[in-house]
């Protein structure tokens, strides 16, 4: 990964953005992960962390979790396994073993992912690969180390031994001061008990009565009315006992350096597995943030060949409206506008609904949302003008793209509805008020040092953020100083965007090929920023407006009207009439809209109530053919009875049967292909136009052929009125209006599919009702499992869509058992913790096939 040696991070916060990635991270690993997260020129790296998070995200949206938490940087102990003759304490080990344990985990998640996800895991299995199989290793750990942290009795045959006889001895050691505190009178004891001082039993005795008991003094109490009293008859069974504590420690550390002789062969493994999960824990972190913050992933943009502008129509861009003026610029102006570059490769900048996440979630606290920015630089023009008053969101519009950017290029998603973006090779900015006391630098000092920082800095990949340019100087010399630093960059040819209240640069952007205005929304009624960017047209800074609106003396306002040059108070008036325009055309556009939707709704009524009357009609028509039909069998049937032969009589009944039978199917086919089609309006192309067809037929269904009569299982779906279907053994292709009807579904239920086959199925639960929850709490995980396995099956006979396993929480070893199996089993779509008021983790829902 190539670092960006210039971000300008400080100014655009880049540090308080990872603060917030911080509190989605959950482990020591992904935190040291976050820290040193920087914005890179690695076209390969940030590609690979955009798909990483996108993988992750898709993971998490159909349930898929991963626990982070307890996973420390065992950098040091993996070091130190490695040295001869070093041991790893207990608490080394087991940090280890936990990282090794998750590693194992996630190396199972990776070859059986969840069945729901939509795409490959093709960066995450890259990632992932050179994660080992650790089985054999955490076998030899097994139930050795206990959670108190301390080894388990069968850590080794002898470690058990060792205690198994010091437990004998302990016992005997009590046994024997028991029957020595018998002995003593109850004038001598302090008390009636038996205590350890220095891994060797002793018994409290008074202090006036220590020379009645025969032994060794290990200490007296705090009080010194008590001392500690070792009988000289435990005196050889204590020293057995210290001897077999001994031994212990001994085979402790034996068995300690075993552990970490083991781990030193696996070290590499370990720390590559160790610099994955920190890795994991980041992409999580950046999913669960891109979640909260609705983000999406950064496209980065290739080179493409840019068409030459127009110079011609780029220089008439601002023209009066209705009044047939044409502001002029100035020479210095028309020198840069002649000089503007006129086609290069060049790439795009892209962003839709871009919102700042700092600012976002300083108004989520308020119940607030922001409100959102769109800009496109793209091909030559490549420098944005960004005028208006003041407050009015020029600067967080600036700090929104320099703070987008380094995100991209950090690979962490942005919060937008879409972002294309190249890749910066520099983000330079000049933002805020940098005048310094100790360097001796004014305000517009510390400007003009930092801009000419980054006019020698730039290139054409590089992106230029210049706030308020100009100011803090004499106003007619900033202007200039601000056009000419401005042509300075566009014939760089970087990407810039400047915010500016001087009408020479919103004139410099209207006539300079390349250069685009935008303006930040004010409403004049109500003296507010809107904070909408508008892209095309400048904006106008309103300050006497403003100042009249709020009230300031009328003869001050009137004396600042007049001092305002003749083309500045041109520019600002055709700038608010330009506005007003604009406003007037949202407003007609909006009642447009919704004189449009108005007329839909009507037409949609009218449609409705023009539908429900044909029915009617249709209803009424078919009545009476029922009836003609009735009366004809009626009369066929009358005619048979007639004849006299009862033989010809049989022949003939069971004849007209038949005829009667296709005749009332083949009218009916043709009363719907006519009458209700044509009412619908179906004959005009519509597939209602044909309602004996059968509409609905997907791959796996059971249906019934009118060629063959008989049933027929749909293998393939050749195009929409053609399949391919095995009846028996014999595949054959057919068309659509072969198709009779559809005798099952492959998505009923399979005792729905079976019986709809004509074979009889007889479920012992069937008069019950099929519950949809199970609560396995208490159960072990062999007990749990077989009773969920029978209950989610007896659920998908049932044709149940979803069900609730309780199991609880816990330690959580029954739920990760549970989860784990019901992942695999084949009837299981998906599998999802509920939200913590249904249950959380102590419950699991799941997601049925159909």
């Amino acid at each position: 990964m190539t670092p960006l040696a210039q971000t300008s991070a400080r100014v655009l916060e880049f540090e308080s953005l990872l603060e917030i990635l911080h509190g989605y991270a959950s482990s020591p690993l992904g935190h040291a992960r976050i820290h040193e997260l920087v914005p890179s020129a690695d076209r390969g790296w940030i590609e690979s962390q955009h798909q990483l998070t996108s993988e992750i995200r898709e993971f998490r949206r159909v349930g898929g979790r991963f626990e982070f938490t307890g996973l420390l940087d065992i950098s040091s102990s993996l070091a130190k396994s490695r040295i001869t003759g070093a041991v790893l304490e207990i608490e080394e080990i087991r940090n280890v073993i936990v990282v090794v344990d998750r590693a194992k985990e996630w190396h199972a998640i990776i070859h059986n992912p969840p069945a729901a996800m939509r795409s490959e895991w093709k960066a995450v299995n890259q990632l992932s690969s050179s994660i080992p199989d650790f089985s054999d290793f955490l076998r030899s750990f097994h139930n050795k180390i206990l959670p108190d942290g301390t080894l388990d009795d069968h850590a080794s045959p002898e470690l058990s031994r060792i205690r198994r006889e010091t437990e004998r001895q302990k016992r005997q050691i009590q046994q024997s001061l028991q029957g020595y505190l018998r002995r003593l009178s109850e004038d001598t004891l302090q008390d009636e008990l038996i205590t350890i001082r220095g891994e060797r039993f002793v018994i409290p005795v008074k202090i006036e009565q220590k020379r009645r008991v025969q032994g060794v003094v290990h200490g007296a109490s705090s009080s010194g009315q008590t001392v500690y009293v070792e009988p000289l008859e435990t005196i050889e069974q204590n020293n057995e006992l210290v001897r077999l504590l001994e031994e212990e420690i001994a085979e402790v550390h034996r068995i300690l350096g075993e552990m970490t002789s083991r781990i030193g062969k696996e070290a590499p493994a370990i720390k590559a597995a160790q610099d994955i999960l920190a890795e994991l824990d980041l992409q999580f972190a950046k999913a669960r943030f891109a979640e909260d913050y609705n983000c999406v992933a950064v496209t980065l943009a290739e080179d493409i060949p840019a068409p030459d502008p127009d110079p011609a129509a780029e220089r008439r861009k601002i023209a009066a409206q209705g009044e047939g003026q044409v502001f002029r610029p100035s020479p210095w102006v028309k020198t840069q506008i002649e000089q503007a570059p006129e086609g290069r490769k060049d790439t795009r900048l892209l962003l839709h609904k871009a919102r700042h996440p700092l600012l976002e979630r300083n108004l989520k606290t308020k119940g607030a949302t922001p409100v959102p920015i769109s800009l496109e630089l793209e091909g030559p023009r490549r420098e944005l003008i960004i005028t208006g008053p003041n407050t009015g969101g020029k600067t967080v519009s600036l700090k929104t793209v320099g703070l987008l950017a380094l995100m991209a290029q950090s690979g962490i998603p942005v919060p937008a509805d879409r972002a294309d973006m190249p890749i910066f090779d520099a983000v330079l900015a000049d933002i805020g008020d940098s005048q310094s006391i100790e360097q001796n630098l004014s305000t517009f000092s510390a400007h003009v040092t930092n801009i000419d920082l980054i006019s020698r800095t730039a290139t054409p990949q590089s992106l230029v953020l210049l706030d308020e340019l100009g100011s803090a100087t004499d106003p007619e010399e900033g202007a200039a100083l601000a056009v000419a630093i401005a042509g300075h960059f566009h014939q760089i040819g970087c990407m810039t965007i400047i915010s500016t209240h001087h009408t020479s640069l919103k004139v410099y952007g209207a006539n300079t090929a390349g250069v685009i205005n935008a303006s930040v929304g004010f409403n004049e009624s109500t003296l507010q920023p809107t904070y909408e960017l508008k892209i095309g047209i400048p904006g106008a800074s309103a300050g006497i407006n403003i100042a009249q609106r709020l009230g300031l003396n009328p003869t001050i306002i009137q004396t600042a009207r007049d001092r305002i040059g003749t083309q500045a108070r041109d520019v600002g008036e055709f700038l608010d009439r330009l506005h007003a325009q604009l406003r007037e055309a949202d407003s007609e556009r909006l009642k447009l809209k919704t004189r449009e939707e108005e007329l839909s709704k009507e037409k949609a009524q009218l449609a409705a109530e023009g539908r429900k009357e044909q029915q009617a009609k249709v209803k009424e028509l078919e009545k009476k053919l029922d009836t003609l039909l009735r009366d004809f069998e009626y009369h066929a049937r009358e005619a048979v009875s007639a004849i006299q032969d009862r033989a010809a009589a049989q022949k003939l009944s069971k004849e007209a049967e038949r005829r009667i039978a296709k005749l009332r199917r083949e009218f009916s086919q043709q009363f719907d292909a006519t009458v209700v089609a044509h009412s619908t309006g179906a004959d005009k192309g519509d597939p209602n136009a044909q309602p004996q067809i059968v509409k609905h037929v997907s791959e796996g269904d059971t249906v019934k052929l009118k060629s063959v009569g008989k049933p027929a299982r749909v293998s393939r779906r050749l195009d929409e009125n053609h399949f391919e279907v095995e009846v028996g053994v014999m595949k054959m292709r057919i068309h659509r209006e072969d198709i009779a009807e559809v005798i099952t579904r492959v998505s009923d239920s399979p005792v729905k599919a079976a019986r709809a086959r004509g074979i009889s199925v007889s479920l012992q639960t069937e008069n019950e009702n099929v519950p949809s929850e199970i609560n396995v709490i208490g159960r072990t995980v062999d007990d749990a499992t077989q009773e969920v396995e029978k209950f989610v099956d007896r659920a998908f006979l049932a044709g149940l869509p979803r069900v609730r396993v309780v199991h609880g929480s816990g330690m959580g070893i029954l739920r990760k058992a549970l989860r784990q199996f019901l992942q695999k089993h084949p009837h299981v779509e998906s599998v999802a913790e509920p939200p913590q008021n249904e249950g959380g983790g102590g419950a699991t829902v799941v997601e049925l096939r159909t």
